[in-house]
């Protein structure tokens, strides 16, 4: 089978990495000149362990199997990761009932390595921290997200996979009983594949909507939502990733680290009109407020404007968050054709499951 993915993400990597295992012709197709310039290059590089999500939803399913998954993969691959440990924190009685509320949740979905602590003993592994109390996630780790992408690329080459750079998408059509894609760019033309998965980010709305036959009415919002991060000028205070009780659109202000121990500040939650990755230096005030809520060390003037990213949401501010939407033949009727809508976090994470998913539905 000659499959097209179109998106070069990590979601698009490993699906087109799964579908080559599994013997089909792959051609992967990118606007960009690089593999992951989206959604993928503007993350916490966090591999998260599954607590947070709705028992049974494919944020949960993926998340928790996807997981093990990848660490497995960076050990076979030599990727760059560290299981470093999570602090949930509580500052107070209803912070604390939350976090409780996150652990019955995990444990609701199989998730290893979770316990309560009490604030004597959260102050014991971060001297620096001022709680009430702790969650702590023994699965939660970092990963190097370009050099992942690298080996999945890598993979998928060895298998005869190819990757288009500079071709963008125009449209997608059936013909015969396969499938016509459009492309533009300086080698414009057209190619007829036998299925098609579009996994391209913040453009796969727009895409679905050039795709002949798929219903408009079956193509969500896309929502704009841009975490901002900060970077800290001083030495690393923290050895654990830090995080407080999530917030209305994200899971809060974190301290993340990166594999070489450098601390970071975000995502915060910033709807958005239109695409915009600049961030303003005043919401550094935003942040330190919520930072020194747990932890009231944090020096004046030690936070500085790193990147940001921008989350393809499917709702909005005061609704319920969104599942992911995995559209295949077995939703929308259509053989060959799989719409992937607001993969957002922990998309990362969760990347080889949904893979193994995407491909499923095209044999």
């Amino acid at each position: 089978m000659q499959i097209l993915i179109i998106g070069a993400g990590v979601i698009g990597l490993a699906a087109a990495r799964a579908a080559a295992q599994a013997g089909h012709e792959v051609l992967v197709a990118d606007s960009a000149n690089a593999i992951g310039t989206g959604i993928s290059s503007r993350n916490s590089e966090v591999i998260h362990a599954g607590m947070y999500y709705p028992t049974g939803s494919l944020r949960g399913r993926h998340c928790v199997r996807g997981r093990r998954m990848l660490y497995a993969y960076c050990a076979s691959h030599g990727v760059l990761h560290r299981k470093c440990e999570k602090l949930i924190v509580a500052t107070d009685a209803a912070e604390q009932v939350k976090v409780e509320s996150i652990h019955a949740q995990g444990l609701r979905n199989d998730v290893e390595g979770l316990r309560l602590i009490g604030a004597t003993e959260a102050r014991e592994l971060e001297s620096a921290l001022s709680c009430t109390g702790a969650l702590v996630s023994a699965e939660t780790g970092i990963i190097d997200a370009h050099g992942y992408m690298l080996a999945l690329r890598g993979d998928l080459e060895d298998r005869g996979g190819r990757i288009a750079f500079n071709t963008p998408v125009e449209g997608v059509s059936r013909a015969d009983g396969r499938w016509r894609v459009r492309f533009g760019g300086k080698e414009a033309g057209t190619v007829v594949v036998d299925a098609v998965v579009n996994a391209a980010g913040l453009g796969a709305q727009a895409l679905a909507k050039r795709t002949e036959g798929y219903p408009d009415e079956r193509v969500p919002p896309l929502i704009l939502c841009k975490g901002n991060y900060f970077s800290y000028a001083g030495r690393p205070v923290f050895t654990r990733l830090i995080y407080p009780v999530p917030v209305d659109g994200g899971i809060g202000i974190h301290i993340t680290l990166d594999l070489a121990g450098r601390m970071r500040f975000g995502p915060d939650v910033e709807w958005l009109e239109r695409e915009d990755y600049a961030v303003d230096p005043a919401r550094a005030e935003a942040f330190y407020a919520r930072i020194r809520g747990y932890w009231p060390g944090l020096p004046d003037n030690a936070l500085m404007p790193a990147y940001s990213g921008i989350r393809p949401k499917l709702s909005g501010p005061g609704v319920p968050q969104q599942d992911f939407m995995i559209e295949g033949p077995l939703q929308h009727g259509l053989p060959g054709l799989v719409h992937l809508f607001g993969i957002e976090s922990p998309g990362l994470t969760s990347s080889l499951s949904i893979a193994d998913e995407v491909v499923s539905y095209l044999t």
